[in-house]
């Protein structure tokens, strides 16, 4: 389920980004493929050269912090089942 919710928000993101790249005379393609790969921070970087600098650099900075925190979660969920839980 969780993968499901996750293809859908990267298509979310890919369908924006191929129907908005026209109308600032950039490849619809390749801000498709690269919003369904690398989902919210091809977004805010997207914004960035577009012009909406402030929106793109708050998208940015929050999908960077957010896959660090998923990653220090990660990290400490293999560290403690690594030298258990005492």
């Amino acid at each position: 389920m969780e993968s499901l919710i996750g293809f859908i928000i990267s298509l979310a993101f890919a369908i924006f980004l191929f129907i908005d790249a026209p109308r600032h005379n950039k490849s619809r393609w390749l801000w498709a493929i690269l919003g369904f790969i690398f989902g919210p921070i091809a977004l805010g970087i997207y914004f960035i050269k577009t012009g909406r600098k402030v929106a793109g650099w708050i998208i940015t900075i929050l999908a960077i912090l957010f896959y660090i925190v998923i990653i220090v979660v990660m990290v400490l969920a293999v560290a403690l089942f690594a030298n258990g839980f005492s």
